[in-house]
């Protein structure tokens, strides 16, 4: 067996995607808490807002978590008056999340989260899409190559 060269922290590329994950979501913060959101409420916020009305499941697999991590989220988001939980009268299992005229209006006021990105990163707006490609495409490659 070869010896085994360990790669430095710096240079692995998890490392510096945790990294920019943390960078960015310090840099959203203070935007987040003055609207009353988390990040991940952000998220679910801007799941709806791609299409109002979806179950817990449905934004639990858009944004790869598990429904149990979603619930209470959803629950926060509607005791702050963003969205409304409805149980369906068909499937009484499934409960579907629908955006109040309050969570509606809260997506127009998140546009200083890329504003605050680009300016941040000085990077121009066809860098950063062309980087969030890349990204997207190192992460379908790593989940549709997992095994199992």
């Amino acid at each position: 067996m070869p010896d085994f060269e360990p790669i430095p922290l710096d240079s692995q590329l998890c490392f510096s995607l945790y990294g920019t994950t943390i960078a960015i979501n310090r840099a959203y913060k203070p935007m987040l808490d003055a609207l009353g959101i988390t990040y991940p409420q952000y998220l679910v916020l801007s799941v709806l807002w791609e299409g109002d009305g979806q179950t817990i499941t449905a934004l639990a697999d858009r944004l790869a978590l598990e429904p149990s991590t979603i619930t209470p989220l959803v629950k926060r988001l509607e005791a702050a008056g963003f969205v409304q939980r409805q149980r369906s009268t068909v499937d009484e299992r499934l409960v579907g999340v629908h955006l109040t005229d309050k969570g509606r209006g809260l997506q127009a006021q998140t546009g200083c989260l890329t504003e605050t990105l680009l300016q941040r990163s000085g990077m121009t707006v066809d860098e950063i899409i062309a980087l969030n490609t890349r990204i997207q495409a190192l992460r379908t490659a790593l989940t549709t190559s997992a095994p199992g």
